[in-house]
């Protein structure tokens, strides 16, 4: 099964965005400017995404952790597609790849294209639109709203259809593919025809 995979973070510094107010009434948001980072690693197949969120950044014993579940989860030999981003290419990774004698393999995405990632796709919506101007109390709230918010985007298959055909149209506009337009249309049918039918979707690992 072909997986995709990326990482990116939430603060406690909100996301500002457009809302509405009364006129002449600009809205204000106050926070305060020590914040906390959550890091968040998702994978997206054609049917679901699965995600993790941790406290600080994502390291290569985090991205082993997130590999792990996702086999457990999946239960089918995966091809992993994602950056060449130094934690994906470290000792250990290589070395935890190494034991599954092959039932996990990768592929790596021009360093120059990241668009070309449709988890990319998740994070440009998560942010601006389903955490738009939220401020968190603490980081406690910070993490529970963030799985909320993506639990609720692993509901909805046309939210997820959307990702993949924006990833599409970057990799159009960009004259880069992974594939030409049609075998990669004709893979995809062929993966769709193999996976299993979506199931409710949970976040990886205990909540």
């Amino acid at each position: 099964m072909i997986v995709f995979i990326d990482e990116s973070g939430f603060s406690e510094r909100p996301t500002v965005a457009r809302t509405w107010a009364q006129r002449g009434r600009t809205p204000i948001i106050q926070y305060h400017f020590k914040w906390h980072q959550l890091a968040a690693i998702a994978g997206l197949t054609f049917w679901n995404f699965y995600f993790r969120l941790f406290p600080g950044t994502i390291n290569s014993e985090r991205v082993i952790e997130f590999l792990k579940a996702l086999r457990a989860q999946i239960k089918q030999p995966l091809l992993v597609i994602w950056d060449r981003s130094q934690t994906h290419r470290s000792r250990l990774v290589k070395h935890f790849l190494e034991s599954l004698n092959g039932a996990l393999q990768l592929e790596f995405l021009p360093g120059y294209a990241p668009e070309l990632n449709p988890v990319e796709a998740i994070w440009a919506h998560v942010k601006p639109h389903e955490m738009a101007n939220f401020l968190a109390e603490n980081f406690v709230h910070l993490n529970q709203f963030a799985r909320n918010r993506l639990k609720s985007m692993q509901r909805r298959p046309r939210l997820i259809a959307a990702f993949w055909k924006q990833a599409d149209r970057c990799s159009v506009s960009n004259g880069e593919a992974l594939a030409p337009r049609t075998a990669r249309r004709r893979r995809w049918r062929k993966q769709r025809s193999v996976e299993r039918p979506r199931t409710r979707a949970s976040e990886l690992g205990p909540p």
